[in-house]
C-alpha cells in the first residue's frame, strides 16, 4: 500500500474515532455502522480518483457527489415529500427528512431517540467532517490542519452532551485517531525526502525508500520519538484535568461551604442564599441533571417542583419565617383556603422522584399542593408552607435528599378565572400576615402598582395586570447577568432598569401585590423540566426558578408567572379569555411529538392576541419552542464558540498554508525562473538570505554550502541553476526546462529542512522568512497607488485656469 493510500485510511479512521464522541447524544449507536460504511466508500472514491489521477477539485467533487447519492438513496422514502416523480422522491423527500431531523433535535432532550431525521444529521455530519479531513490531510498534505475539523466535531459533541463519565474515553479515541493520522503523514513525508535523519536503520534497505526499517523491522528514530511524544501528550491531557480541583456552584449550584454534612466533598449542591445561588445556577455551564421524575399528570407543564416558600419581607430580603415543625403525617392536612367547589374539579396526581447523589438540598422538592409523601429518612413537616425539611441527624449533620427516591400524591388544581375573580375576602389572619411591607419600602413600588392596576375592580384582575406588566407590556427584559442587589431599593432599581431574572420578577410582583392588599409570598423551586423519550422528566440545575404565589379564598395559594423567560408558560387561569380554537389549553414547556404536528388551522397564529404571541403561546412550531434552559449551551452557542476557537487555532497556520499554495502554483507553471525563485525562497526560509548580485551558478554554490546539503540535494540545486543559465543566455527557441524541475526543487527543500534543527525547521514551516515578500508587494502596490493619486492631482492643478494674468 502506498503512503498516500495509508494516509487516506488513517484520515478516515481518525474521523470515525472522533465521531464516537457523538454517541452519548442519542439512545442507539446503530448509526455508527452506517456512518463507517459510507465514510469508507467516500474515502475509497477519493483514493481511486487520486490514483487516476484527477485534479484536486474534481476529486473532491466526485467524493461529494457519491456521498450525496448514497445519502439520498439510503434515506429516500422516509420523509414526507409533497411532490411526485423521481426528483421529488429523491430530492424533496431528502430535504423534508433533513428538516424533520432539525425539528427533532430541538424537540428531544439528550439522549434523543434515533429517529430517521436525527440519523440523517449524524451520518451526513460525519461524512462532511470526513471530507474536510481527507481534503486537508491527503489532498493538501497538511495533516496537522486536518485536526481543526476533528476538533470542531469533538467540541460540538462535548458541548451538547455536557461531558460525563465517558467523555475521557471519547477524547482518548479522538486523540489516538489524530496521532495515527499524523504518524502516517510523517512516514509518507519521510519516504518522499529520500533519507533518514536521526538513528540509522539496523537492517539493510534502500536509501531511496526512506523507510529502510521495513527490512530490519525497526522504526526510524523520528517515528519512535514521535510515537513517544504523542503517547506522553495524550496521557498528560487525560491526567491533568483529573488532578485539577473541581469548581462548584450554589442552590441549586455547587456547594460552597463544604456541604451540609461537613465532608467537604466537591461537586455537591446545597441551598444557601436563594437570591445569589439562583443567579449563579442560571448562569452556570454545568448543566447537571439533579433529579428525575415520572408523573401521571395530564398537564405536565403545571408540574412545578416547589422547595420552599419565602413569606417574610423584612426590608432587606425575602426569607422563610421561623415556624414550628411537626412530624410528617400519613395524609397531609387540607391546603389552606381550598374550598370543596375547587377541590372537586381537581385531579389526583402521583409523582415518583429520584434524586442525584450530587444534590444535597435539605428541603424536599414536591408538586404543590402535596397530599401525602412516602420517603425514607428523618423528615419534618412545616404546615404553613407545606414543605418537608430534613431533621437533624447529629452535630452539624442533617437529613437531605441526596440519592433519595420518594413518591408524592398531589392535587392538580384547575380554578377558573371566574372563581378567582369572585373570591371572597381572605381570612383576617392571612391578610394581616401576608400583606406586611417594610416601612422603608420606596413609594415608587406602591405607586407603580396602583398605576398598573388602575381600573381593576378585584384582586384577580389586579394580579393579572401585574403579571402582564412584567411579562408582556411593561418593557422588561430577562437577563441573568444583572446584579442582584439587596434591600428595599433593589425593587426600585429593578422597576427603573427593567432588567433582571426570575428572582427580581417574583420579588417585585409579590411586594407590589402586598402593597395593594393582596396576600403574597415567593416560592422557590424548579420549572417542570424536560420530558424524555421514555416518558420520564429530567430536571437540571438551570431549571431553578422563583415565582410569586398570591392567596385567593376558596382556591388557596395560587401561582402566577411574571418572568418573561422562554419555555415558561403563564397559568391557564391568568390568560386572556380567547376562543378555544385560538388558544391551546395546556401548552407544554418542552415540545413533544404532538406539538411538532402541523396545525389544522393556519390562521390561528395570525389571530392570536399580542400578549400570547409575546409569551410564545400561539402554537409556534416545536423547533422554535425547543428548550433553552435544560440542555446547557444551545447548538448555536456551541457552533459559535467552536468557530471562534477554530479561527484562533488557524491563525498560526496561515503562513504555512500560504507557502504551500504559493509553492504549488510556482512549480505548476513549469517555468525555470519561477522554480528558481521558489528554490531561493526555500533556502531563505531556513536562513540562507538570497543575494541577487550573484550569478545562478555562484548562488547555487552558496545555497549548497550554507544549507549543508547532501550530494543528492546539491546536484539537484546545480541542475536547476544550469536550467536558469540556459533560460537567461541560450538562443531563442532552445529548450531550457526539463521534466524533473519541480522534483529537484522539492528535493532541495527537503534537504534544507533536514539539515537544520527541529526548532529551525518549525520556524521555517510556521513562520517562513520569505513571507517578507508579502510586505514588499504591499509596499510596492501602495507606492503605485500614491504615485497614481499624486499624478492625477498634479494634472488636475495644471488644468485649472490661471488667474491674475495681466
Amino acid at each position: 500500500m502506498s503512503g498516500r493510500a495509508k494516509l487516506t485510511l488513517f484520515a478516515a479512521l481518525a474521523t470515525l474515532l472522533t465521531s464516537w464522541s457523538l454517541a452519548p447524544l442519542v439512545e442507539s449507536q446503530a448509526w455508527l455502522l452506517q456512518g463507517a460504511l459510507l465514510l469508507g466508500v467516500q474515502s475509497a472514491v477519493g483514493a481511486g480518483a487520486r490514483r487516476v489521477p484527477l485534479a484536486r477539485s474534481l476529486t473532491v467533487a466526485a467524493q461529494l457527489l457519491v456521498s450525496l447519492l448514497l445519502l439520498v438513496f439510503l434515506f429516500a422514502g422516509k420523509g414526507e415529500s409533497t411532490g411526485s416523480g423521481p426528483l421529488a422522491y429523491l430530492v424533496d423527500d431528502f430535504g423534508s427528512l433533513f428538516g424533520q431531523g432539525v425539528r427533532d433535535v430541538g424537540e428531544y432532550a439528550i439522549p434523543a431517540p434515533l429517529t430517521d431525521g436525527i440519523r440523517l444529521l449524524l451520518v451526513s455530519g460525519v461524512l462532511l467532517i470526513g471530507l474536510l479531513v481527507d481534503m486537508l490531510a491527503v489532498a493538501a498534505r497538511t495533516a496537522a490542519a486536518a485536526g481543526l475539523p476533528l476538533l470542531a466535531l469533538y467540541s460540538v459533541a462535548a458541548g451538547l452532551s455536557g461531558g460525563g463519565e465517558a467523555s475521557w474515553f471519547s477524547f482518548l479515541l479522538a486523540g489516538c485517531g489524530y496521532l495515527l493520522m499524523l504518524l502516517a503523514e510523517g512516514r509518507d513525508r519521510l519516504a518522499q525526502w529520500g533519507r533518514v535523519f536521526g538513528a540509522a536503520p539496523r537492517g539493510k534497505g534502500s536509501a531511496d525508500s526512506g523507510l529502510s526499517s521495513a527490512a530490519g523491522g525497526q522504526a526510524t528514530a523520528p517515528a519512535r520519538f514521535g510515537r513517544r511524544i504523542g503517547a506522553v501528550a495524550l496521557g498528560v491531557a487525560l491526567a491533568v484535568p483529573a488532578a485539577l480541583p473541581a469548581l462548584g456552584g450554589g442552590l441549586l449550584g455547587g456547594n460552597q461551604d463544604g456541604g451540609e454534612d461537613g465532608s467537604g466533598a466537591g461537586g455537591t449542591i446545597s441551598a444557601v442564599n436563594p437570591l445569589v445561588s439562583l443567579q449563579s445556577n442560571l448562569n452556570t455551564q454545568d448543566n447537571r441533571v439533579i433529579l428525575k421524575y415520572r408523573t401521571n399528570s395530564p398537564q405536565q407543564s403545571e408540574q412545578y417542583l416547589r422547595i420552599v416558600a419565602l413569606d417574610e419581607f423584612n426590608g432587606v430580603k425575602w426569607e422563610a419565617s421561623g415556624r414550628a415543625l411537626t412530624d410528617v403525617p400519613e395524609v397531609l392536612p387540607k391546603p389552606t383556603g381550598l374550598s370543596d367547589q375547587v377541590r372537586v374539579t381537581s385531579t389526583e396526581v402521583t409523582t415518583t422522584v429520584s434524586v442525584a447523589d450530587s444534590y444535597t438540598q435539605r428541603y424536599l422538592p414536591m408538586p404543590y399542593p402535596a397530599t401525602s409523601v412516602k420517603i425514607d429518612g428523618k423528615w419534618r413537616f412545616e404546615p404553613a408552607g407545606r414543605t418537608l425539611v430534613g431533621d437533624q441527624l447529629g452535630r452539624d449533620k442533617f437529613q437531605n435528599v441526596q440519592g433519595a427516591g420518594y413518591s408524592v400524591q398531589s392535587l392538580l388544581l384547575r380554578p377558573t378565572a371566574q372563581q378567582l375573580q369572585k373570591a371572597p375576602e381572605p381570612d383576617r389572619a392571612i391578610r394581616d400576615e401576608y400583606t406586611k411591607v417594610p416601612d422603608n419600602l420606596p413609594p415608587v413600588v406602591a405607586d407603580t402598582a396602583r398605576q398598573v392596576t388602575q381600573g381593576a375592580k378585584d384582586d384577580y384582575t389586579r394580579a393579572v395586570k401585574l403579571q402582564d406588566y412584567f411579562a408582556v407590556n411593561g418593557g422588561f427584559r430577562y437577563n441573568t447577568r444583572t446584579t442582584s442587589g439587596t434591600g428595599p431599593q433593589a425593587v426600585a432599581r429593578f422597576l427603573a432598569d427593567k432588567e433582571g431574572f426570575c428572582i427580581h420578577f417574583a420579588f417585585s410582583m409579590a411586594a407590589m401585590s402586598r402593597s395593594l392588599g393582596i396576600p403574597a409570598r415567593v416560592a422557590v423551586g424548579f420549572t417542570p423540566g424536560e420530558k424524555q423519550s421514555d416518558g420520564s422528566v429530567n430536571v437540571s440545575m438551570r431549571d431553578a426558578h422563583a415565582w410569586p404565589e398570591l392567596y385567593f379564598e376558596g382556591v388557596g395559594w395560587t401561582r402566577f408567572e411574571p418572568t418573561p423567560r422562554s419555555g415558561i408558560n403563564v397559568p391557564d387561569y391568568s390568560r386572556p379569555q380567547t376562543p378555544a380554537a385560538q388558544q391551546p389549553s395546556a401548552p407544554a414547556p418542552v415540545p413533544s411529538q404532538s406539538s411538532a404536528q402541523p396545525s389544522a388551522a393556519p390562521s390561528a397564529s395570525a389571530e392570536c392576541p399580542p400578549a400570547l404571541k409575546k409569551l410564545g403561546e400561539c402554537g409556534t412550531p416545536a423547533a422554535a419552542q425547543g428548550p433553552t434552559h435544560g440542555d446547557g449551551p444551545s447548538l448555536t452557542t456551541v457552533l459559535g464558540w467552536t468557530a471562534a476557537v477554530l479561527a484562533i487555532l488557524a491563525l498560526p497556520l496561515l503562513p504555512l498554508l500560504w507557502r504551500s499554495r504559493l509553492r504549488a502554483r510556482r512549480l505548476g507553471t513549469g517555468e525555470v525562473l519561477t522554480a528558481w525563485r521558489e528554490l531561493g525562497d526555500a533556502a531563505w526560509d531556513v536562513g540562507v538570505v538570497p543575494d541577487e548580485a550573484l550569478s545562478p551558478r555562484r548562488a547555487a554554490g552558496r545555497v549548497v554550502d550554507l544549507g549543508r546539503l547532501d550530494p543528492e540535494a546539491a546536484a539537484a540545486v546545480h541542475r536547476v541553476a544550469g536550467a536558469v543559465e540556459r533560460a537567461l543566455y541560450a538562443p531563442p527557441g532552445a529548450e531550457v526546462s526539463y521534466p524533473e524541475l519541480a522534483d529537484d526543487v522539492l528535493l532541495t527543500r527537503a534537504g534544507l529542512l533536514a539539515a537544520v534543527s527541529r526548532p529551525a525547521r518549525l520556524r521555517a514551516l510556521l513562520l517562513p522568512r520569505s513571507a517578507t515578500r508579502l510586505a514588499w508587494s504591499a509596499s510596492t502596490r501602495w507606492s503605485a497607488v500614491t504615485s497614481w493619486i499624486s499624478a492625477r492631482l498634479t494634472a488636475a492643478r495644471l488644468r485649472l485656469p490661471l488667474r491674475g494674468r495681466g
